[in-house]
């Protein structure tokens, strides 16, 4: 059994309600056309959850930072539902567009604490003011 602060599991729902369901949504309308789903893969909106449907699953999860450069943070896990070959290019403008747009409602979402969007080796990366509230 473990446990959850309540606090956590708020700001957490928050992250993802707030931001990166959003950030899913501005992404399938930016790109979301631009390549054919894997065949089990529902079109965009027809599930509750944006993870599950379109051509876009984003999302973080709770690092502890052992042996980063930045220490403690959410990881940033962002894939695209396609088995077609997307150009390093086309990857590279997705990923700029998400990191800005992350940058961004971060800033407006939790306007209380001090959060960045840090390259950490090959991922990105949430760090900054993560205290328990």
């Amino acid at each position: 059994m473990s446990f959850r602060d309540p606090r956590v599991l708020k700001f957490e729902s928050k992250l993802k309600r707030e931001v990166f369901d959003l950030i899913d949504a501005e992404l399938e309308v930016r790109f979301g056309h631009r390549y054919p789903l894997r065949p089990n893969r529902p079109e965009e909106g027809e599930t509750s959850n944006p993870e599950h449907d379109g051509l876009f699953r984003i999302g973080a999860a709770f690092s502890p930072g052992y042996g980063s450069e930045h220490g403690a943070g959410y990881i940033i896990d962002a894939r695209l539902a396609t088995f077609s070959d997307v150009p390093h290019d086309v990857e590279k403008d997705i990923e700029t567009f998400a990191v800005e747009r992350l940058r961004t409602r971060l800033a407006e979402v939790f306007p209380d604490r001090e959060l960045e969007v840090r390259r950490d080796g090959h991922v990105f990366k949430i760090i900054g003011d993560l205290r328990i509230r």
